[in-house]
């Protein structure tokens, strides 16, 4: 006869079980495209709340290597020419906004009293690259695992809203592919989320989007160097997005090696299809206790960064491009 603590060790190996079954059961949904990539994100939410992440440890790092493996795939429906253009039309705007944001951000943070490491994380989370530009950052300032997660928090959070809202906009106010890739290139945090963005709303937003998002990443690497100055860290190591130079040589194959387009086209879909799986997985990691652990004052400023930064990009675009 089982005892009491037996019992419920089995009923807590099942659970795990079930667990694991329903978050394979929606990888296996992700893989073959039966739900789109903003649907992808939702369910993650869904799943984690609801029934748990077995695999929460891992999440992480399997994000990180799906999001570049899949921006690295995208470089073989890229073209060079049309991308080299892409990023001329941005760099202004790119230096402007990077750099209003990091000062608005340093200026919010001293008003509503955060945490100064955490509001210097929002900030270059806001103003570059979401999640990469946090995980960059957070070493050069030697921030606390608490002050980290506060900052993945708030950009993840509002990733997830972007990746809904931005087309609607766009569609509202009738943008074109052009304005709407620069726009949630530089508005959108993460770049999962803004090719996700940019692919639902059409393949010349989603060309345009990825190039300017990835020639902003590269900003990871003088604003680490300006930080380490600021804080006096001058022995930290600055992260470099490596990855970015195997998106450009994939898309240098797509333009100028004419057997590459026997293949390209596969790659792409097996890229997309990695980045429905990798907002799903971020989507995971939203459960209750994220959105408990942020704290009013952090979101609040990831909201007025947030926003700053997509109106005036928005208008930079409408009435100055």
């Amino acid at each position: 006869m089982k005892t009491h603590s037996q019992t419920a060790t089995h009923l807590v190996e099942v659970n795990i079980y079930f667990q694991q079954a329903i978050y394979a059961l929606a990888i296996v949904l992700c893989l073959f495209s039966i739900i789109s990539p903003p649907i992808a994100l939702l369910l993650g939410v869904v799943i984690v709340n609801f029934f748990g992440n077995p695999f929460l440890t891992f999440n992480h790092k399997a994000i990180t290597f799906l999001l570049q493996f899949s921006v690295i795939g995208l470089g073989f429906g890229m073209n060079a020419s049309n991308a080299v253009t892409a990023g001329k039309e941005g760099f202004l705007l790119t230096i402007f906004s990077i750099l209003s944001t990091l000062v608005l951000g340093f200026l919010l943070g001293k008003w509503l009293k955060i945490d100064r490491k955490t509001s210097h994380l929002i900030s270059s989370g806001t103003a570059i690259c979401g999640g990469s530009a946090i995980a960059a950052v957070a070493p050069v300032i030697k921030s606390s695992e608490n002050q980290t997660s506060i900052a993945l928090g708030v950009i993840f959070i509002l990733n997830s809203i972007a990746l809904f809202v931005f087309p609607f906009i766009g569609h509202q106010l009738d943008l074109s592919q052009k304005e709407f890739g620069l726009w949630c290139a530089i508005a959108i945090h993460d770049t999962s989320s803004v090719v996700g963005a940019a692919n639902k709303y059409g393949p010349e937003a989603l060309q345009i989007a990825t190039t300017v998002k990835l020639a902003r990443a590269l900003w990871i690497i003088p604003i680490s160097l300006l930080t380490a100055v600021i804080f006096k860290n001058k022995n930290s190591k600055i992260k470099i997005p490596y990855f970015i130079g195997l998106f450009i040589l994939a898309m240098l194959l797509n333009s100028y090696v004419p057997q590459v387009s026997f293949f390209a086209p596969h790659i792409v879909n097996i890229a997309k299809t990695g980045l429905t799986v990798t907002l799903f997985l971020i989507g995971a990691t939203l459960n209750i206790n994220t959105l408990k652990s942020v704290g009013v004052k952090p979101l609040l400023q990831g909201v007025f960064l947030w926003v700053f930064i997509a109106g005036m990009a928005l208008a930079s675009i409408l009435y100055l491009g």
